[in-house]
């Protein structure tokens, strides 16, 4: 009976240690970034993107490093993915030759070091919140507001006739544009 008792401890003290090894730390969830040269680093991500366009990063071997928008190209936090242009972050809400984001940042003036050399990057257009079209093929980022979304859809979008009637029955709500560049995405080539 002794012996039993003890194989039980040893067996639910064995199995709290695996699930705490695989819960995140307070604070921090598991994801992943991909840096500047396109090296992948995983672990547990506290981010900071609203607040000041940064994250930290808590590896395997427990080391806490802080990440800027304009060292990474995109970050994956839990089921969220953001890609990062010019120093900010944007949510991926849509992804494919033309990518639907919204901006979570602002970079603008803040200073990133070049060695111990402060260079102040601008950032992008607009504000936290704001829709913007991502063109791949060429880079392009085209920010989204009512006074800019018909144009940008038109010269985005060009013959893709599915795309283009999905984008106007928005009816000035451009959050639904998800939908129209989903059909672009199925439709064919981006046209600039």
């Amino acid at each position: 009976m002794k012996t039993k008792l003890i194989i039980a401890t040893a067996m639910l003290s064995i199995l709290t240690l695996v699930t705490t090894a695989q819960e995140a730390p307070k604070g921090f969830t598991k994801g992943n970034i991909v840096l500047i040269d396109g090296s992948t680093v995983s672990g547990y991500i506290k981010e900071k993107i609203r607040s000041n366009a940064s994250l930290t990063l808590l590896d395997g071997e427990n080391k806490k490093k802080n990440y800027d928008g304009s060292a990474l190209q995109s970050a994956s936090i839990g089921d969220d993915k953001f890609l990062c242009i010019k120093g900010d972050f944007f949510k991926l809400i849509e992804d494919g030759s033309i990518k639907f984001l919204q901006k979570s940042s602002d970079a603008s003036f803040k200073p990133v070091y070049n060695g111990n050399q402060a260079v102040f990057i601008n950032g992008t257009e607009g504000n936290p919140g704001d829709y913007f079209l991502y063109i791949s093929s060429n880079r392009a980022l085209k920010h989204l507001n009512r006074k800019t979304v018909a144009t940008v859809v038109a010269e985005s979008f060009g013959k893709c006739e599915q795309a283009l009637a999905k984008a106007k029955a928005i009816n000035d709500d451009i959050s639904k544009l998800n939908e129209a560049v989903q059909e672009f995405n199925h439709c064919g080539s981006v046209k600039n």
